[in-house]
């Protein structure tokens, strides 16, 4: 069973939600909150599986709540809701610690399919998606030190490097199909080093990796052939 917290300040869409999951078989919903502080309360009370987490919410926002909920080391991810307009405040939730991110339009089936992926373990961020978010945003972001280069992060240098490569396709939004196809692979050996990059950046899954690549400076938006 995947137990869900529903945090949205809008009682009519908290109802929608709570009535379309609670009439799903295999979820249930737990509990609901009306701003972040209290997400972040019920939370650490209710520990669940996922939280449904809205960007705007008055007093603490969804990118605090999910910055704080994250850093409690507990095991609920966060499923952050968002519009068009918002893809900023998304990309700041990701970078937060959040699993992905759903427009708030989403088709049941889509809503239903994002909160299992994010229960498992995924990500739900689609890899077009997330390549044109991040061609957006990245160059807003500041780079730590100014002058940080690639050899001074240690989760870089442990790399391979075809590895590095694989992390570079990741960047870049490349689905494990594309990497095959471009790197020339079979999709069990994608899928090893999806997973050896993974676990050697202590990524929680593939959105955060994108993150680390940009941040590191080993993709970059609008990159040629991306």
């Amino acid at each position: 069973m995947t137990t869900v917290l529903i945090a949205d300040d809008q009682p009519l869409q908290r109802m929608g939600f709570h009535m379309l999951l609670d009439g799903t078989p295999g979820m249930t919903v737990v509990g609901e909150a009306g701003h972040g502080a209290e997400a972040v309360r019920m939370t650490a009370e209710l520990r669940p599986d996922v939280v449904l987490m809205d960007v705007r919410m008055p007093g603490m926002d969804g990118i605090e709540a999910t910055r704080r909920i994250v850093g409690s080391g507990g095991r609920s991810r966060i499923l952050i809701l968002t519009t068009f307009d918002l893809d900023e405040y998304a990309y700041s939730a990701l970078r937060a610690g959040a699993s992905g991110f759903l427009l708030k339009d989403a088709l049941p089936e889509e809503l239903l399919a994002g909160i299992r992926a994010v229960s498992s373990g995924d990500a739900v961020v689609a890899p077009g998606l997330t390549r044109r978010l991040l061609d957006t945003f990245a160059h807003r972001l500041p780079q730590p030190g100014g002058d940080t280069s690639q050899a001074e992060d240690p989760r870089l240098a442990s790399l391979s490097d075809r590895e590095r490569e694989v992390l570079v396709a990741i960047g870049q939004g490349w689905t494990n199909q594309e990497i095959c196809e471009r790197l020339v692979l079979t999709e069990s050996t994608v899928k090893k080093h999806v997973g050896r990059v993974l676990a050697k950046l202590g990524a929680r899954d593939r959105v955060h990796a994108v993150i680390l690549a940009y941040d590191t400076g080993l993709a970059h938006p609008n990159e040629p052939g991306a």
